[in-house]
């Protein structure tokens, strides 16, 4: 049975050079990491964009531009570090389950979305560095309260996340695990999976043009 969410959320930052993908800059220029976290927000828009849902909406640091799809809204993140960002736009979506993944993972798929709000209170998908790429509510006004003080960025922000939320008495289904793109080896790993994508052709036309680059 396929289920229709309230809402689908997606958190990302504006494309600009020397603020995306920073990580990937010692492989790569700035110019062109910021091409390559376009491509990695624009898959991963039009895969959300398949998640059957009633509104979509990009939780935005920066401007939007032409690349933001028909058919999502925008709204601006707010001050503060990534918890208060995400209890605070996940929180303030209206009644009824929710979904949001971040920009990191553009091999994401529809399938890997599959949060059962009949069944569960909450889902969370993990990241194999120890941090996590999807979190969804029954409740968005469950967010607050067991994202904010959780420790991001770190190897074990998903583990503790998920205990964060067992410990509330939440009953948490787990998405398949993804790998997210920070490093150079990460997007070559990413790319493979899903050679198609405008993730992979970036990627593939920035490491092509380092590669001229460095042999002239």
């Amino acid at each position: 049975m396929t289920i229709t969410l309230a809402s689908v959320m997606v958190i990302a930052k504006e494309p600009v050079a020397g603020r995306v993908k920073t990580r990937l800059t010692v492989a790569i220029s700035p110019e062109q990491a910021a091409a390559v976290a376009a491509a990695a927000i624009r898959d991963t828009l039009d895969a959300m964009s398949m998640v059957p849902a009633h509104r979509h909406v990009l939780a935005l640091d920066g401007e939007a531009g032409e690349w933001v799809p028909a058919g999502w809204s925008v709204v601006a993140q707010p001050e503060g570090g990534l918890d208060r960002r995400l209890a605070t736009v996940i929180g303030g979506l209206p009644p009824g389950p929710c979904l949001l993944v971040g920009m990191d993972t553009p091999q994401v798929t529809p399938s890997m979305c599959g949060f059962d709000p009949n069944s569960y209170d909450a889902c969370l998908g993990m990241a194999t560095d120890g941090g996590y790429w999807a979190i969804g509510f029954a409740d968005p006004a469950m967010a607050p309260e067991v994202i904010e003080g959780v420790p991001m960025s770190t190897d074990h922000t998903g583990a503790d996340q998920l205990a964060r939320m067992l410990h509330a008495g939440l009953r948490v289904q787990e998405l398949a695990p993804l790998l997210d793109v920070d490093t150079p080896e990460d997007a070559a790993q990413v790319a493979a999976l899903v050679p198609a994508s405008a993730f992979a052709g970036a990627w593939t036309t920035a490491m092509a043009a380092t590669a001229a680059g460095a042999d002239v």
